[in-house]
Order: structure tokens, then C-alpha cells, then sequence
């Protein structure tokens, strides 16, 4: 069994729906939940989502560490860790020291390092990591507020993280096949080996030279290359409708805002109100709650934080916004799931999945149809047993109408 251990919720489901893709029977694990003996009988891939990309480094370890364990005492005999293709963290991680851990743990001495996802525009030629056609570092991801990216080789970027050292692999020796990367891989001197690799043909050059290798890392996108394990197709059934569909969107991506703003044009919005999250969010709570029940039945409204650049507030009396809005759209979309309200839910933002479905109480998701590249819908149960079908999207991902066009898949 593949085990992997994923630093946020969407990455998670982003990395399940690679997997699914190429064959594998996959459920995605939140935290410390154990599916028990039964379910994990049938799956061939197991991701544990966490929420540990941008957590202090001694907190994200132990989580990793801890998920490792459980993972390996569960039948896994390789391991994956799953990243931002963006390789979201700083100059202490938390990617590095995560890497470490678990390469630690599993004994690996070489392990590549993978972030492209080419149909999102993530690749990575002369170990700079690219999105779009821009550098990393001229990317909207160069002002994140908690990760900003201001250089673009890979290398660099994970050299401070770790004691160990990083090498590249270049383009060419990708494109002669597997055996190439394989001999590459073996003649490394580091520990880690950053590989070029700008199309899915690249990825799954790659993903077949290290299919057995006992740890790997990268983003979804090296998961396209893994070998197809042939077992039975999965079986997968959304919740029943409820009166509404809704769109909780904590982040404040250019993506996002653009989805925001499409949505718009048809389908009722309503921001959150910074200062309330912040003084006030059992009101601000209420507020919302009661808006999204005054929409006509069969609606699909969004409730939103930010709409354009000028929406951006960091800090209110001193506080934080960030974590108000996120536990604001947490209390919300717990209330009106628990109540029935809502059955079908879409969450936008690694940062505010995590919150919601913490809140929601949901310890396991099965992996359903894709909406998009790195988007799908799953289906779970809360702590109070209702059936719900989430989407997980991180900020970055889907197209400007994601908002409307999602729910035409359970159509």
C-alpha cells in the first residue's frame, strides 16, 4: 500500500485524485482519524491530510511523524509527501524538516523532489520552478502573507530548510526514460534531487523510475507516473441534495477573486465582514446563516472574504484576520450542514478547508469525480452522521467559473 502524508486539505485531495486517476483505490485520512481495519482492506492508496504547511516546524514534524507511524503500522511500504506545487514555505520550512523526518524514519537516502503540476502551470526546467510562463518569484505567490516565494530554483529554496544536500536532475537525462533517472538517482551524492519536468510525459518518466523507491515528494503530479496497482474500480455516491448548494471561500488568492467575481454574475454573494469575525463571530456567524437561508431553494450562493485587492485586511484591533474569517466559515457551513440546509458544499483555500471540515467533524473522505486539475468532489460523514459531498479547492486552482460550473458534475 501507498501511504502519504499531505501538509493541507486540499493537497490531500488534490493528490487522491492523481491516484484515482491512474487506478488506485484511495480514501484521503483527516488527521488522526482511523478508518478502521475494514475500509482500509480496500484501498490501495491512503493520504493523510494534515494541516501543517505553514504550522510552527516542531508542530508539523510530530504531526508528520505521528502519520508516518500509523500509515506504516497500516501496511504501507512506501511513502509519498505532498506538497503546494507553488512549494510553499519558508527558509525554516516546513517542507525540509518534514522531509527529514520521514526520510528518517523510512531509511531512504535519496529522495526526489517534485513539485510540478503542468496542467496548472506548475513545472520545473533548470530546477526553477515556473508558473505559467513566470518564475515563481514573479508570481502572485511572491506576496503570500504567511509563504512569500522570492526565489525560484527549487534547490535553493529547500538548501536552508535541511543539513542534507540538494542536487538537480536536468531535463535531458529525463527524456531518455526511467533507466536514465534511475542511474541519475543512484550516482546522487544528496539526499534530495530536485528533477526536471515541464509535461505529465516527464512526470510519469519519473514516476516510473522511482515507483519503488520507499519515499518520494513532490506535488499531485508525480502521482500520474505511479504504476496503475489493477484492482477494482472504486465506487463513489453523492449526498442527496439539500435545499441549497454553498460556496465558503476563505482565501484570497487572484484565482479565487476571480471565481468570486464570476459567481457574482449569477449567484448570490455575501462578503464576511472582517472586524465582526474578528469582535464578534458567533454574530457575524448568525449573520451569515441567516443570509444564506433567505436564498431561493436550489440556489448556489458563495459567502466570500476577499473580492478584489482592496478587500485585503490583515489585522483588526490588533488581531488577526485570517483565523476569524476561517472559523466565521467554519461555525457556518457546520450549522447548515447539521441542520440540512446544506448537504453539497464547496470550500475554497487550503487554510479554510482544514477549518471546515475539522468543524464538520469529518474523519474520511472517498474520492469522487473530478471537477478540474487538483479539484473533486468526495463524499463523508460528519460527527453527526449526516452525509455531506465536500470540494476542496486550494486557492490557486480551477477555472474563473468554478463556482457555477462545479455542481454540474452531480447534475
Amino acid at each position: 500500500m501507498l501511504g502519504a502524508v499531505a501538509d493541507d486539505f486540499t493537497g490531500a485531495t488534490d493528490l487522491a485524485i492523481m491516484l484515482r486517476r491512474n487506478g488506485h483505490r484511495v480514501a484521503v485520512v483527516i488527521e488522526e482519524h482511523d478508518p478502521g481495519p475494514a475500509v482500509r482492506a480496500g484501498l490501495d492508496a491512503v493520504v493523510v491530510a494534515l494541516k501543517s504547511r505553514t504550522a510552527p516546524v516542531a508542530e508539523a514534524v510530530a504531526a508528520s511523524e505521528r502519520a508516518v507511524d500509523r500509515l506504516r503500522d497500516w501496511g504501507a511500504d512506501r511513502l509519498y509527501v505532498k506538497y503546494c506545487s507553488t512549494f510553499d514555505s519558508t527558509d525554516r520550512g516546513n517542507i525540509g524538516p518534514v522531509l527529514d523526518a520521514v526520510a528518517d524514519r523510512a531509511g531512504a537516502t535519496t529522495v526526489v523532489v517534485a513539485p510540478a503540476l503542468p496542467a496548472n502551470g506548475r513545472t520545473v526546467y533548470q530546477g526553477h520552478l515556473f508558473v505559467g510562463a513566470e518564475l515563481l518569484e514573479n508570481s502572485p505567490m511572491r506576496h503570500h502573507p504567511l509563504t512569500p516565494m522570492t526565489r525560484s530554483r527549487v534547490a535553493e529554496l529547500l538548501a536552508p530548510q535541511t543539513p542534507h544536500a540538494v542536487e538537480e536532475i536536468g531535463l535531458a537525462t529525463v527524456r531518455r526514460g526511467p533507466d536514465a533517472v534511475r542511474t541519475a538517482l543512484a550516482d546522487s551524492a544528496g539526499r534530495y534531487v530536485v528533477v526536471d519536468t515541464v509535461d505529465d510525459d516527464d512526470l510519469r518518466t519519473l514516476g516510473a523510475a522511482v515507483a519503488d523507491a520507499p519515499v518520494v515528494s513532490g506535488g499531485s503530479g508525480l502521482a500520474l507516473g505511479l504504476p496503475d496497482p489493477g484492482t477494482p474500480a472504486d465506487d463513489w455516491r453523492p449526498a442527496a441534495p439539500g435545499t441549497l448548494r454553498l460556496t465558503l471561500c476563505g482565501s484570497a488568492s487572484a484565482a479565487t477573486r476571480r471565481q468570486v467575481a464570476d459567481a457574482a454574475r449569477t449567484a448570490p454573494t455575501l462578503r464576511v465582514d472582517p472586524a465582526a469575525a474578528v469582535r464578534d463571530p458567533g454574530a457575524e456567524i448568525a449573520r451569515l446563516i441567516g443570509w444564506v437561508r433567505e436564498q431561493p431553494a436550489g440556489s448556489a450562493p458563495v459567502v466570500y472574504a476577499t473580492a478584489g485587492p482592496d478587500d485585503l485586511v490583515s489585522e483588526v484591533d490588533g488581531a488577526p484576520v485570517a483565523p476569524a474569517v476561517e472559523t466565521v466559515l467554519a461555525g457556518t457551513g457546520r450549522e447548515l450542514v447539521a441542520d440540512g440546509t446544506v448537504s453539497r458544499l464547496l470550500v475554497a483555500g487550503g487554510e479554510t478547508s482544514g477549518a471546515v471540515v475539522r468543524a464538520l467533524g469529518v474523519g474520511l473522505l472517498r474520492i469522487g469525480p473530478e471537477i478540474a486539475p487538483g479539484i473533486c468532489w468526495t463524499a463523508a460523514e460528519t460527527a453527526g452522521g449526516r452525509a455531506v459531498t465536500l470540494a476542496l479547492k486550494s486557492g490557486n486552482f480551477g477555472p474563473d467559473d468554478l463556482f457555477t460550473s462545479a455542481w454540474e458534475v452531480l447534475a
